[in-house]
């Protein structure tokens, strides 16, 4: 058995990689695993070899769809590395990986530079006050522009410095672009804290070092970007770690530099920004000092907020290993040989054998051993000590935990905030093509969805509903299907998932005096309103009770009925932030059953809704990098599908133009071909869910069959 990582929380990192697809953000991660030692021979996502991207469909597609979670030493630190999905379809990844690591490290590819996924994942930081760095990758391509690159990143993601912090370079390229580049070939990066140029020997993928004076034509090129670092952090040295040394005109001493920038970094006043090139094995070790040098160890996150899960009073717990134990389960995933938790303790010791309590279900669950996880399942798990405050671990079998439900001691509980995900926009019909598989199929399918929050599955005029957040995201788990679980499945055309929403408040009262051909008696008062809420819907019972002693098992029973009314809506849809509240309750002691509860409270929400909801549909944000000579016929396609044109901007990327439309989601299934056959295959498109809006009566009208 291994022992867990060291309790010096200071020499922990928890770490996620982020980017958009294509970014070169998996290619990143792997120099960083074979630098360290992780890994003894690079992988390619191209051969399809890479080590976190181990799945089968992962490797087929040449993208990542699973965070991966990787254990590695770097300097004496202990880091835990999540490698990220940049797809759109796979946001889930990012936000459930986002909510438990310590800082992040965003990947921007040197030619493109902002894209549209990578304002996603910067927003999905910004909400979860994530401190990070900035890598701009892919300095080898031609047409790379750091600079352009780094004012994309101002411009787009940190309009207001002030207030959103401010990317500061501390590593600039020598170069940039191939040989083919009329400009200097990209070759190596220059350190401006050090004032010293590196080099990266090709002969061994770039593991050996070369540290060299900067080269006279960079000279005045890293003196200008230094000035500049130096001004920004001058701003906010309240210490005066090096403001009088800048302004004798003296070279600060770097230690004190970069102890600034690690203050400002923690702080999110700035994000420092490197460069370097994943495929040409240039500036990844720079890279990787960074992440020990200047992002956050768990000691320097604010203390983990819950609540008291019976008194609902708020609760905190500091990374101490001699704090109780708490901890959250982030992810599952589905394994032959038992379901995999992953958790970040928070607080306190995890140790095996030990009976952690779900304060969220009100169960105990046996963690019989831990884990720490390789990417590859071939590799196996390698078994742990413990796992104290600041750890990543991996626990099999629990039974009655899903991702976002926190696990701590029973003496001392407290509720986590759990995950939040965004609503699922596509749907999709399928059924086993055997019946003797339809057990089976249910099975599995519960199965994904224990393992992905965005998937969702409904029974559906006899076949079942999938939903996800887009086509790609169903395909790959029709795939899981008949890889994993060796089903044959059915599928029928993916569709729009749409939603439900009340019209106008409304209360009724209703009574259910029969159940059949029995007498029976059950009464309530419902009142149904729209809400705001990270719940779709919610149902409360406000009845009170001393006063109207209702049976407990009768109210729960109308609860539940009306959350499975909301669920399913008047047309078939969902229901989209929705509450129900129970005002009042009848009952005779002996004609009142569950069962009469459950009619009532049906009977309720017809009397509630019948005519009373709006039919909701998707609309996705829609980014459009192209040519600036293709953005009329763009603008033109996007306006003949229903979308309304946000902004349009050619000052970014050169002699390229972006384009931003609101779209209905109904429009887009065949976008991505149609607008690269409008810019003879050179337009790049990105797709977003952005918000509900009411669908057009034609639209309803469709659904209902009319």
């Amino acid at each position: 058995m291994a022992k867990s990582k060291s309790e010096d929380l200071t020499r922990v990192r928890n770490l996620g990689v982020i980017a958009h697809i294509d970014a070169g953000k998996t290619t990143t991660t792997e120099h960083i695993l074979f630098y360290s030692g992780a890994l003894h021979k690079l992988g390619g996502v191209d051969l399809g070899t890479t080590k976190t991207d181990y799945d089968e469909e992962e490797q087929a597609r040449g993208i990542t769809i699973y965070s991966a979670c990787v254990p590695f030493e770097w300097s004496g630190y202990t880091v835990n590395l999540i490698d990220t999905p940049g797809h759109v379809d796979f946001t889930a990844e990012v936000e459930r990986s986002l909510r438990v690591l310590d800082g992040a490290v965003v990947v921007f590819d040197g030619q493109k530079g902002v894209e549209a996924q990578s304002e996603t994942v910067w927003r999905q930081a910004n909400r979860y006050a994530v401190p990070r760095l900035v890598f701009i990758n892919k300095m080898d391509i031609i047409g790379a522009n750091f600079a352009r690159a780094l004012e994309s990143v101002k411009s787009r993601l940190t309009p207001n410095a002030a207030e959103q912090g401010r990317p500061v370079p501390i590593v600039i390229p020598i170069g940039s672009g191939g040989a083919a580049d009329s400009r200097t070939p990209f070759s190596g990066v220059i350190d401006l804290i050090e004032m010293k140029a590196k080099f990266f020997d090709q002969g061994d993928l770039g593991k050996t070092v070369r540290v060299a004076d900067i080269p006279e034509e960079n000279l005045d090129e890293a003196q200008t970007y230094r000035e500049q670092l130096f001004d920004v952090l001058t701003a906010h040295d309240e210490k005066d770690l090096i403001t009088s040394a800048v302004l004798d005109g003296k070279d600060p001493d770097p230690a004190k530099v970069r102890q600034l920038v690690r203050e400002q970094c923690l702080a999110r006043i700035i994000y420092p920004v490197l460069a370097g090139s994943g495929r040409e094995h240039i500036g990844i070790q720079p890279l990787l000092d960074a992440v020990t040098l200047y992002l956050p160890s768990p000691l320097d996150r604010p203390p983990v907020v819950g609540t008291d899960p019976k008194g609902k009073k708020e609760q905190k717990r500091k990374p101490d290993p001699k704090e109780p134990f708490c901890g959250l389960v982030f992810k599952a995933s589905w394994h032959p040989n038992g379901n995999r938790f992953f958790i970040r303790v928070y607080s306190g010791v995890m140790k095996p054998n030990m009976r952690a309590y779900n304060p969220g279900k009100d169960v105990k669950e046996n963690v019989a051993k831990l884990f720490h996880v390789h990417a590859d399942p071939a590799r196996g798990l390698e078994e742990i000590e413990s796992g104290p405050a600041g750890d990543i671990v991996c626990v099999v079998g629990l039974k009655d935990t899903v991702t976002g439900d926190t696990l701590c001691e029973t003496a001392h509980p407290i509720l986590l905030e759990a995950i939040t995900f965004a609503e699922a926009v596509v749907s999709q019909s399928i059924e086993p093509e055997s019946g003797a598989d339809k057990d089976k199929l249910n099975l599995a399918l519960e199965v994904l969805q224990l393992e992905d929050p965005t998937f969702k599955v409904r029974p559906n005029e006899g076949q079942i509903m999938m939903s996800g957040m887009g086509t790609l995201h169903l395909e790959v788990k029709r795939h899981r299907l008949e890889r994993d679980f060796r089903l044959k499945v059915k599928a029928y055309a993916p569709r729009v998932s749409y939603r439900e929403m009340l019209k106008a408040p409304r209360t009724v009262d209703v009574t259910l005096d029969r159940l059949g051909d029995k007498s029976a008696f059950a009464g309530l008062k419902v009142s149904f309103t729209n809400f705001k809420s990270d719940k779709p819907v919610a149902v409360f019972n406000v009845v009170n009770t001393d006063a109207n002693p209702i049976p407990v098992a009768f109210l729960a029973a109308a609860e539940a009925a009306l959350h499975d009314s909301l669920q399913t809506g008047e047309i078939g849809m969902p229901m989209m932030n929705a509450q129900a509240r129970i005002l009042d309750a009848r009952f005779d002691p002996q004609l009142s059953t569950e069962d009469a509860f459950i009619a009532a409270a049906i009977k309720a929400y017809r009397e509630g809704t019948q005519g009373n909801v709006l039919l909701l549909e998707p609309i996705m944000k829609v980014t459009v990098t192209t040519p600036s000579q293709f953005v009329g016929s763009i603008l033109g396609d996007l306006t003949r599908r229903g979308g309304k044109i946000e902004s349009q901007d050619t000052s970014a990327t050169g002699d390229m133009a972006e384009v931003v439309a609101f779209v209905p989601l109904r429009e887009l299934f065949t976008y991505a071909n149609e607008v690269r056959s409008l810019s003879q295959g050179r337009a790049a498109p990105g797709m977003e869910p952005h918000s509900y809006e009411p669908a057009p009566d034609a639209v309803l009208r469709q659904l209902m069959g009319e």
